[in-house]
């Protein structure tokens, strides 16, 4: 049959990839060698057979038999023979047929077997001999795997494989040997060692292990496409049994393996591959970017399960089977563990399984353990400061959320806290910006058909090609996206704050929310200013809030009139006359940190809206906070000085308040909790002579520079460094929590000895003289003897 097979062309090969032609030229050279291989076995066999049979050539047993019989045959001849004239003709006959069979002869008459049975036995002897396959006794039959024939020019080439067979027994044997091994060791008592012995073996296991987790990390990193595979070695360290070292360990591998994703993670997450691009053809330097994905993407998987397990079985209070762990250290690998969780949250919040750690990490917020449930909340701290898209800050959010209704609001405090640290500064306020601004869209194909003409779509469908892969090369987040998820963020935000104020106005979160809606509450939505004001205004009125509380109240508050609250014609006066009634309940003590509220307070009710505020009001505030200054500490008493430097600077005749003869109508009420009926024009500011002897020089600069009427220039002006600042900064600034003094006091001069007078100068010369003589009498005086002594008042 004529061969078709054609040999492929040149256009063919170039379209034939060259792992295939390398997969081809494999196979080939692997069946010559085979074909080989087997050629030579059998040729091995044929002269092995040959020279066993030269060595083992058989005897022909024919002629010996033959004389045997001949010769037993003519004894009986002789002893029995009888005279052939004595014979029948028909004996006679058959005589001489059977004579002419030469098996007659040497037939063993005694014998059962058909006639011509060994004839056919010992014909061809050598020839069977060759045929017959000789194998060992031992040595047990072998199966043969048929393969694929190979096609060849001179024909098809048959392919087998031997399959290789188990020795049972053998292995029952040294199994069996191995076991009396075994038990003969364990007979043998353990040497006992010394505690410094023991201690010396464990340092030499964990130095062992420490130089083999920085063997296979430096591998890896160092190499990452080609020592993927090394992840699964180190990740296997994670279940070390030696209960020595097992603690340690594990720690260390835990923190290996979390510094080593961190550092060969990519910057971009990796999505399983589709069905079609598995079956597509890529290179080779695809097919191991791919590879190494896959495996980075599940060693990760593994990782995190192995710290999610951990941290389980602490949680838990479970054990293992092997035990090789103790309760107590199982607390301190579950800490470990939160740690690399925590820095994998900030460090990959792009990676994949990033959800699945704000999942776990997100609970553990509320963990009794103060240790585990701050590391929690600085991650997720650090993760909204960083967070500049919104995609991770979305996510956390929502799983906060849900922890709050879950739990029935009872969660701690820096839970909610944490939303304090988004970084939100404009949302999406209006659905009619959008109409305003409207997004570029491109046109659908109706509306080319309908408006453009053929070689119009044409020269738009390229052009809208292009704008769409400048948009995918410039790889940064469009503005409308990133508000659109600050919105969605904001409104999970202000949907947890809402409930907690509507269902648990009693519960510890109300602080927390309290100071959220201050921070956010400009940029609430318009429709709910009023029910949220008259919410706070009942807060306030039920007196079940702190100072504090009732203070974050009423920054909220201001906060949502000073924005869009604008438009609203809402008169804030009742939250006026809480603040001036809160503010005698601060002092030097533990409320001295509230005052930077009070300052954020006071600047958003005067300073941004003076236009809002009576000259009585002004006036009253001045007073209250004059008095309040002298009972604080010194940063206190400059951010609060500072304020009524801006009192008196927005707001016109506040010089009546440095004038002592200036009367009006009624006397000072200073324990009248409304500020606009003290009467407070007619009273003075005496505080500040007692703030110019105060002890601290930026609070002598402060009460001066008031006294002079808080000029803009000339002798009294404060200098830049002070006036330049707001209130709050200087609070902040001049703060005391560090025990040290802001300036720093000087260091008073050492006094030298020449720098005293002499005694001689102001003496007396009689008087000198007295006292040099007792001087040189003192100086020679004998050493007192105590026993003398005793001994002398025991005689009397």
């Amino acid at each position: 049959r004529k061969n078709t097979k054609r040999v492929p062309s040149f256009r063919k090969l170039l379209r034939t990839s060259q792992i295939k032609l390398d997969n081809k030229l494999k196979n080939k050279q692997y069946k010559q060698k085979s074909a080989a291989k087997k050629y030579r076995k059998e040729q091995k066999k044929l002269r092995e057979a040959v020279r066993d049979a030269i060595s083992r050539k058989p005897f022909p047993l024919e002629e010996c038999k033959k004389k045997q019989v001949a010769k037993k045959w003519e004894e009986k001849e002789e002893e029995e023979a009888l005279p052939l004239d004595m014979m029948d003709e028909d004996d006679l006959k058959l005589m001489e047929d059977l004579a002419q069979k030469a098996s007659f002869l040497t037939r063993d008459l005694s014998s059962n077997e058909p006639v011509h049975i060994k004839k056919r036995k010992h014909e061809s002897v050598i020839e069977k001999y060759e045929k017959v396959p000789r194998r060992l006794q031992t040595e047990p039959e072998k199966e043969l795997i048929h393969l694929l024939p190979i096609k060849d020019k001179s024909g098809i080439i048959p392919q087998a494989v031997e399959k290789p067979v188990l020795n049972v027994a053998h292995d029952e044997e040294e199994d069996a040997e191995d076991m009396e091994e075994a038990e003969d060791f364990n007979e043998e008592p353990l040497p006992v060692l010394t505690p410094e012995e023991m201690a010396a073996q464990r340092r030499q296991k964990l130095q062992e292990r420490k130089m083999h987790i920085a063997a296979l990390a430096s591998a890896i990193l160092s190499e990452p496409d080609s020592n993927i595979k090394k992840l699964k070695e180190l990740r296997a360290m994670l279940m070390e049994q030696d209960p020595n070292v097992a603690v340690i360990v594990r720690k260390l591998v835990m923190v290996s393996l979390m510094e080593i994703f961190k550092d060969i993670a990519p910057s971009y997450k990796i999505r399983p591959l589709t069905e079609v691009e598995k079956a597509t053809k890529v290179k080779k330097e695809t097919q191991k970017l791919r590879e190494f994905e896959e495996g980075l993407v599940s060693q990760y998987k593994f990782y995190l399960e192995n710290l999610e397990q951990t941290i389980k079985d602490w949680k838990q209070r479970k054990l293992k089977k092997s035990n090789v762990i103790s309760l107590k250290a199982y607390k301190g690998l579950a800490e470990v563990a939160v740690k690399c969780l925590c820095e994998l949250l900030v460090a990959l919040p792009h990676f994949n399984f990033h959800n699945n750690i704000i999942v776990l990490i997100v609970p553990l917020m509320n963990d009794p353990s103060k240790m585990i449930s701050e590391l929690c909340v600085e991650a997720v701290k650090k993760l909204f400061k960083q967070d500049k898209l919104g995609y991770a800050s979305l996510g956390v959010v929502k799983v906060i959320s849900g922890l709050v209704r879950g739990r029935n609001y009872d969660v701690r405090p820096e839970v909610l806290k944490v939303f304090l640290h988004l970084r939100i500064k404009e949302v999406e306020l209006q659905k009619d910006s959008e109409d305003i601004a409207p997004k570029k869209k491109f046109m659908t194909y109706k509306e080319k058909r309908k408006n453009l003409s053929r070689m119009q779509r044409k020269w738009k469908k390229a052009e809208e090609k292009l704008e769409r892969e400048l948009l995918e090369a410039e790889a940064s987040e469009s503005k409308e996206k990133k508000l659109k998820l600050h919105t969605e963020t904001l409104n999970i935000v202000f949907v947890t704050y809402f409930r907690i104020l509507k269902k648990a106005q009693k519960s510890p979160l109300l602080p927390a929310v309290l100071e959220g809606l201050a921070k956010f509450a400009h940029l609430i939505n318009v429709e709910f200013f009023d029910d949220l004001l008259i919410v706070l205004h009942s807060l306030i009125a039920s007196g079940d809030l702190s100072y504090r509380e009732s203070l974050h109240c009423i920054l909220s508050a201001f906060h949502i009139l000073s924005g869009q609250g604008d438009v609203l014609n809402i008169d804030p006066m009742k939250f006026y006359t809480h603040l001036y009634k809160t503010l005698f309940s601060l002092h030097a003590g533990g409320t001295n940190e509230d005052i930077g509220i009070v300052l954020q307070c006071l600047d958003v009710m005067f300073a941004k809206r003076r236009k809002q505020v009576s000259q009585q009001r002004a006036l009253a505030f001045l007073k209250r906070l004059s008095i309040l200054a002298l009972h604080v500490l010194p940063n206190s008493s400059v951010g609060i000085l500072a304020t009524n430097r801006v009192f008196m600077q927005t707001f016109p005749r506040m010089d009546l308040l440095l004038d002592n003869e200036s009367q009006g109508s009624g006397i000072y009420l200073p324990e009248l909790d409304e500020p606009e009926h003290c009467n407070a024009q007619n009273t003075a500011l005496w505080e500040l002579h007692l703030l110019q002897r105060h002890y601290h020089p930026t609070v002598q600069k402060f009460a001066s520079h008031l006294i002079a009427g808080a000029p803009t220039e000339g002798s009294g002006v404060l200098p830049l460094d002070l006036s330049q600042r707001s209130a709050t900064e200087l609070f902040e600034t001049y703060c005391m929590k560090g025990m040290t003094f802001n300036p720093p006091v000087a260091s008073a001069a050492p006094r030298r000895k020449d720098t005293f007078l002499q005694r001689d100068s102001f003496v007396d010369e009689e008087l000198n003289k007295q006292l040099q003589q007792h001087i040189i009498e003192t100086g020679a005086h004998k050493p007192l003897d105590f026993a003398k002594h005793l001994k002398e008042s025991s005689l009397a």
